[in-house]
């Protein structure tokens, strides 16, 4: 039986996995952006989300993705290069009817070609839904 609590209830970036102290870098950041899900994210990690600036490797990259952000397998294959051996890629892309909506295929597709693996696909925020992906280990 699995057991939820009650921050996994209440705070979406629990429900995502983020844990204290990961370092998470954001990409492609808009104005669309859920700002309630990025500050859910700073409170369970203890820290404010890195930008496409930092120089180190992330636990985590959280990337905002829309249809006319650009290529999609070169997005994922930069994200890639960011991440700490073993961390996760979260792909957020708008719901379905939302301007900037992706077909889910294109995101498996795309995810293939960079050679990730789709681990879990779920809402994540009124507008946005978020693709888990991980690299192979190296």
């Amino acid at each position: 039986m699995v057991t939820t609590t009650d921050d996994e209830r209440t705070n979406p970036a629990a429900r995502l996995g983020f844990q204290p102290g990961q370092v998470v870098q954001e990409i492609g950041y808009d104005d669309d952006a859920d700002h309630e899900l990025r500050t859910a994210i700073e409170e369970i990690t203890g820290q404010g989300l890195v930008d496409e600036d930092y120089d180190d490797v992330a636990d985590v990259v959280l990337l905002w993705f829309r249809d006319d952000d650009g290529d999609l397998t070169d997005a994922l294959v930069d994200a890639i290069g960011l991440l700490e051996d073993g961390g996760i890629i979260w792909m957020l892309t708008p719901k379905t009817g939302r301007d900037g909506y992706i077909e889910p295929s294109d995101i498996s597709e795309a995810a293939q070609t960079a050679g990730l693996s789709q681990t879990k696909s779920v809402a994540v925020a009124k507008n946005w839904v978020g693709a888990r992906l991980v690299a192979p280990k190296r």
